[in-house]
């Protein structure tokens, strides 16, 4: 069944993201967090040298030249071990898996081309309720995780039903590559900067593929919605300073 844009905002939920601040600890308020200058080193170039998208696999790295839209993969020291021609228009995020690379077109035709190792082209499918371009793909256990640029968020979709499955809205003019980790690095960064003891989230109570979300991000269910969640269909998870830990993860998807 085809998802409609409206429906599928719909059975989002209106709650997105709050927080709680933490109780002033003799009258100093949280104690700040410790600052450590970070220093980088250039590995190597990409192959063409104009990269744009890149993926991390067992096999090396995958890189997305932008002008060629080539998907070259090297090793760790840069070195090319394998090149595949896609369609794709002004790449700009790619996912690798199933046996395919997932090339995003930020240029028209725009969309997602599925491209075969043998660099032939199986499909090509704009992105679901309202296409447009984007900038980022990534691909986890049969789903892409796309930053589209025109709905202003990152959606999730199934990669073989193309049905949208999960969205999440993001407020700055437009996003730049996708982490599927990326909530459990927001929730480990305010919890690390920001004197809040609490960070909740509010998911459609019947949205299983938020309530995934949400458990792979070490949130816990609260144990009854209130009233007004209840009505509006809505379950709140939450993160407490005082016992979220980046590995309660895995003990929440058991």
């Amino acid at each position: 069944m085809e998802t409609g844009r409206r429906a599928f905002l719909g059975t989002l939920g209106a709650g997105l993201v709050g927080a709680r601040f933490a109780r002033a600890q003799s009258g100093a308020g949280a104690p700040q967090p410790k600052v450590r200058k970070a220093k980088t080193a250039t590995l190597f170039k990409s192959p063409e040298g104009y990269p744009n998208a890149i993926t991390a696999t067992k096999e090396g790295l995958w890189i997305g030249e932008q002008k060629s839209d080539h998907a070259c993969l090297v090793d760790w020291n840069g070195k090319l071990l394998k090149t595949v021609t896609t369609e794709a228009k002004n790449t700009s995020g790619m996912g690798i898996g199933g046996g395919f690379i997932w090339m995003g077109a930020n240029a028209a035709p725009n969309g997602i081309f599925q491209t075969d190792m043998s660099s032939k082209t199986v499909s090509h499918r704009q992105i679901p309720l309202g296409g447009g371009g984007c900038h980022g793909v990534e691909y986890v256990d049969g789903k892409l995780w796309i930053a589209a640029l025109r709905l202003r968020g990152i959606l999730r979709v199934d990669a073989k039903t193309w049905e949208p499955e999960l969205m999440i809205p993001y407020a700055m003019p437009r996003a730049h590559g996708v982490a599927t980790e990326a909530l459990t690095a927001v929730i480990a960064h305010t919890f690390s900067t920001l004197p809040f003891d609490e960070l909740w989230v509010r998911f459609a109570i019947d949205h299983a593929a938020a309530k995934s979300t949400a458990r792979s991000a070490g949130l816990v269910r609260h144990a009854d919605a209130s009233p007004q969640d209840r009505a509006a269909n809505l379950w709140r998870w939450s993160a407490y300073r005082s016992s979220w830990r980046p590995a309660a993860r895995a003990a929440n998807l058991t």
